[in-house]
């Protein structure tokens, strides 16, 4: 039955393809389980509180300025769609995901992502990882 599973699934599917699939998958779990802590404890406490402005690279050359926010949404839109596949593949799909939404600028981010992290099972779970190397939970701003 199983092996019947496979040969429909490798019909469409080339097996050079599934074994790359499982290997990147494998790679973003570990990625995430290293990356997501450390990023999530650099934040300061109030990243997310929409009362509190936050602006980037102000006081730096147009030019660098420029480049600086193209490669941030880059970088953003590769981990909002390593956190969407790692909805399906094993890692930390919401935290990833969030990751990216709050490096990728749109209008309306910052209420976005307020809302996300207010959830109490993802707030209580970063709050958790953050308490766990001291640093102070994250402040989110009361709903208006």
């Amino acid at each position: 039955m199983i092996s019947d599973v496979l040969a429909q699934i490798e019909s469409y599917v080339p097996a050079n393809v599934l074994i790359w699939f499982a290997v990147s998958s494998v790679f973003m779990f570990v990625g995430t389980l290293i990356a997501i802590p450390i990023i999530l404890m650099r934040l300061p406490a109030d990243y997310f509180d929409i009362r509190k402005p936050r602006p980037w690279m102000e006081n730096h050359h147009p030019v660098l300025r420029l480049l600086g926010h193209i490669v941030k949404n880059v970088v953003g839109a590769i981990f909002l769609f390593a956190g969407f596949l790692m909805l399906f593949l094993p890692g930390q799909g919401v935290l990833t995901m969030l990751i990216g939404l709050s490096l990728i600028e749109f209008p309306g981010k910052r209420r976005v992502e307020a809302k996300i992290v207010g959830q109490s099972t993802v707030l209580s779970t970063i709050n958790s990882m953050r308490a766990k190397f001291g640093k102070p939970p994250l402040i989110i701003a009361p709903d208006r």
